[in-house]
């Protein structure tokens, strides 16, 4: 991958507890093709910011189950069988075992939770 298209994932908890997150501007001032914040950590799961332009590797997580949530832009969920097509406003869960990807023609937002012990890029 070029420098411009790495995947750029932040593990460090930016929020603690009662700390305001200010969203849009991270979305805003997010500057590189794909880009993840780990936002705050609730109970055993971290929430993150994924500001995207691109296509994540096929992978699956064994341990941990995913939630992604579109806030802006078209999220394509591909899975073995089947893409579901994700506009803002939008969400899925992707059960642990299960071999999917992320794709985003064009820069899309979304917020995700996982387990805090989940490895981003997949087991």
């Amino acid at each position: 991958m070029h420098d411009d298209t790495k995947y750029s994932i932040s593990t460090k908890i930016e929020h603690g507890p009662l700390e305001l997150i200010d969203i849009p501007t991270m979305i805003e001032t997010s500057k590189k093709k794909w880009q993840n914040f780990s936002l705050c950590e609730v109970n055993d799961c971290i929430v993150r910011l994924g500001v995207i332009h691109g296509e994540f590797h096929w992978h699956k997580h064994d341990h941990e189950d995913e939630f992604f949530y579109v806030i802006d832009g078209l999220l394509h969920m591909d899975l073995e069988e089947k893409t579901h097509d994700l506009t803002p406003g939008l969400g899925i869960m992707v059960p642990k075992g299960v071999l999917h990807r992320t794709r985003a023609p064009d820069r899309t937002s979304i917020l995700l939770v996982e387990g805090k012990t989940v490895t981003a890029t997949g087991d």
